[in-house]
């Protein structure tokens, strides 16, 4: 396989593990499961208005429900398989999704005069979730087989 660098695939591999399979799909299952306990975790917005809550469930679903693939793409790249570069860009592709329609749902919210995020958040959540989509897509794109 090519590399973008040495252990690229290693770096990725920890970063969709981590931001995508523990952060997304762990956390949206959480939230799935026990909305409140999502809340006391810091999973959730806490002084969520309702209407937003129906929204926020429904990309919960969807989390889970594509989730999953993340911790299996991660293991495809830590075992340096040709089929972990390819799964690679089904995680890298939706995070780096997740960072901007973040970054404009949060802009949507103080909009309306319903800021739930700090700047800092937003920005590093962001950031956290583009880096890792960006470094994914790459990722696959140089390690596909010729």
């Amino acid at each position: 396989m090519n590399s973008l660098f040495p252990y690229a695939h290693i770096a990725a591999g920890v970063l969709i593990l981590i931001i995508g399979f523990c952060f997304h799909w762990l956390g949206q299952l959480i939230s799935i499961l026990n909305w409140d306990l999502a809340v006391r975790f810091g999973l959730q917005e806490r002084k969520m208005p309702q209407e937003y809550k129906v929204y926020e469930h429904g990309i919960a679903v969807a989390d889970v429900a594509v989730g999953w693939l993340y911790g299996v793409a991660a293991l495809g790249l830590f075992l340096n398989a040709e089929w972990g570069y390819k799964m690679a860009w089904i995680p890298g592709s939706i995070l780096f999704y997740h960072a901007v329609s973040a970054w404009a749902w949060e802009g949507n919210r103080r909009v309306a005069g319903n800021r739930l995020w700090s700047e800092a958040f937003r920005i590093g959540w962001c950031v956290v979730n583009a880096t890792t989509g960006v470094l994914a897509l790459l990722v696959a794109w140089v390690g596909r087989t010729v």
